[in-house]
């Protein structure tokens, strides 16, 4: 998995290298749960924390398709966003796209997108999964 923590960084590092380049640096923390059977759906809360002050609470939900089957979930996930003028610009649907293989414990990094902000997520879960997803990673307040 460190192999793919690795890929997601350096993806993250491309696309926010040539995204929108604000001036706030914010992060999110989260917990999220789901299952899959073909669709994948899992939900969950967490906090974004922005270098100028700004905190929001912030519900995710993720919805997509594929070839997945499981039932996991993250805790004390970090996701790290690109460079943004205001945390309101966070909220919204992000387009995702991963491959998954775990079992019992596992870790997963994902970079997001929504126009040009760009979120890398890492987290270690619990539960087992495998497959390919795709479709949309959410956040509202």
């Amino acid at each position: 998995m460190f192999a793919a923590l690795l890929m997601a960084a350096s993806l993250f590092a491309a696309v926010s290298g040539s995204a929108h380049a604000g001036e706030v640096d914010c992060e999110l923390r989260f917990n999220l749960s789901g299952w899959s059977v073909f669709y994948k759906t899992a939900s969950g809360n967490g906090t974004i924390s922005c270098s100028n002050g700004q905190q929001m609470a912030v519900r995710i939900q993720t919805k997509g398709g594929g070839l997945s089957f499981g039932k996991s979930s993250i805790e004390n996930g970090v996701g790290e966003f690109s460079g943004v003028d205001d945390i309101s610009e966070l909220l919204g649907t992000y387009v995702s796209a991963e491959a998954h293989a775990g079992a019992v414990k596992s870790s997963k990094a994902q970079v997001v997108t929504k126009g040009e902000v760009s979120l890398a997520l890492a987290g270690t879960g619990r539960g087992w999964d495998i497959g390919v997803a795709f479709g949309k990673f959410v956040i509202s307040r």
